[in-house]
């Protein structure tokens, strides 16, 4: 498989299904759809970009090979997410031998300098180097929480599934990155961060 962007096209509901009855352009569909964001997930994980391309493409060599049980997965995006965790922390624990359940605070992520969250799209290079600065300071497992909400649209119970973390941890994770945004930008905007919790996405 080659490399490619992500599909703007929405997936059709029983696509999983299609899969699991063979459809080899129902499995293209899937991996254009999620490719590149599963990439940047891993190598967030990994810091190898080439590593985590290979670990993401053995993910989809799998799911074909097992395709006649996908049709039982009940969230697409859950159990990427989680397949390609888990591929990565393998990856991290055989190349720094350490163990697979190693907490996410020990790994150093990585968010891509290309984020660009609704909100930021009229703001000044100045102000997006402020925030870029401000993300790349979070800490670990807050910014991996961050990436997945706000850079990867997934809810707050999908990435509590895949991190294996509760909602009201991912509540204040994400309260802590957004106040920390809003201090960073305070100056120039000359606002004051909110004192209440950053609304979830519901789901």
């Amino acid at each position: 498989m080659n490399s490619c962007n992500d599909s703007k096209k929405p997936l059709p509901e029983n696509i999983a299904v299609q899969i699991a009855s063979g459809s080899e352009a129902s499995f293209r569909q899937l991996y254009h759809a999620f490719y590149s964001r599963l990439v940047q997930f891993s190598a967030a994980i990994t810091r190898n970009t080439e590593s985590a391309e290979e670990i993401v493409e053995d993910v989809f060599v799998k799911i074909w090979q097992q395709k006649e049980k996908f049709g039982e997965v009940r969230s697409l995006r859950v159990y990427l997410y989680t397949a390609v965790k888990n591929g990565s922390l393998n990856y991290v624990s055989t190349a720094a031998r350490r163990n697979i359940t190693a907490p996410f605070d020990e790994i150093d992520i990585q968010i891509a300098e290309e984020t660009v969250l609704p909100d930021q799209i009229m703001i000044t290079a100045e102000m997006f180097a402020r925030l870029h600065t401000a993300v790349e300071s979070l800490p670990p497992r807050c910014k991996m929480i961050f990436k997945l909400i706000r850079e990867d649209g997934l809810k707050y119970k999908e990435v509590g599934e895949i991190l294996n973390i509760s909602v009201n941890t991912i509540d204040a994770q994400m309260a802590i990155a957004v106040k920390r945004l809003m201090l960073a930008l305070q100056t120039e905007w000359k606002i004051t961060p909110p004192a209440k919790k950053v609304e979830r996405q519901k789901g």
